[in-house]
């Protein structure tokens, strides 16, 4: 065996290794990310809806700080600062889900391949499936209807019910 093989096969024997700070070349720290080139669209998606949430509360945030009646010197830089650190702290919860957790990774990769699994219905069979809801719903809707309407004359006659209106003036043609 040539060493280029026995340099790769043993690379591939080797487990993963847990992503951790370490000195690079410019002599400062570079965090690695856990397993980077997979799960990329579902870390993606999920550090965008965590981003979009974080905002969110810190907007929230901002509004109760406002409107809590704090005044003085302090009150613009607690209004700003605390909504501000709480998107740092949710930046940096996002950083280490979506690049460093390997349970949290190891999920969105194993989501990612599952929807790669996913036949999707073509326009022609949803198309279909869609109408045969609605015709559905619509007989389900009349036949209640009626056996509703039924049911409310039988409870008249045996004078379980009161009151109840006639079919002229259900369908509007009474007074």
């Amino acid at each position: 065996m040539s060493d280029d093989v026995v340099r790769q096969e043993s690379r591939e024997e080797q487990p993963q290794q847990r992503p951790t700070a370490e000195p690079s070349e410019g002599g400062g720290f570079a965090l690695r990310l856990y397993k980077p080139g997979q799960g990329y669209y579902t870390r993606i998606g999920t550090a965008i809806g965590i981003g979009i949430l974080a905002v969110w509360g810190a907007y929230a945030l901002m509004n109760q700080i406002e409107n809590s009646g704090l005044s003085g010197a302090y009150r613009l830089p607690i209004q700003y600062g605390v909504p501000a650190g709480f998107i740092i702290a949710m930046g940096v919860l996002v950083y280490w889900l979506t690049g460093l957790s390997r349970k949290a990774n190891d999920f969105f990769i194993a989501t990612e391949g599952e929807m790669k699994k996913v036949r999707w219905s073509t326009r022609k069979e949803l198309t279909r499936s869609t109408k045969v809801v609605i015709f559905t719903v619509l007989v389900l809707g009349a036949f209640l209807f009626v056996w509703d309407i039924v049911f409310m004359l039988v409870f008249e006659a045996m004078g379980v019910l009161k009151g109840v209106p006639t079919l002229a003036r259900l369908f509007g043609s009474g007074s």
